[in-house]
């Protein structure tokens, strides 16, 4: 895989992994394994929240929560 940055990204990508003492690969290599793991988590609570939502959808409409 290759990728490919802009000047300004690829600077950016330098500085922080001279800050952290290690190498930019290191750097993007746990920055794309914290996205996966955000995007992970909010697909997880989306799926969740709409399964509370539908099975409890007359309790929360008579609390006045929807």
């Amino acid at each position: 895989m290759t990728l490919r940055l802009d000047d300004e990204d690829n600077d950016a990508l330098r500085a922080q992994a001279e800050v952290e003492g290690r190498s930019m690969q290191l750097v993007a290599h746990d920055a794309v394994r914290e996205y996966i793991r955000s995007r992970t988590a909010r697909a997880d609570v989306a799926r969740e929240t709409a399964w509370v939502v539908e099975r409890y959808h007359d309790a929360l409409e008579r609390l006045g929560t929807l």
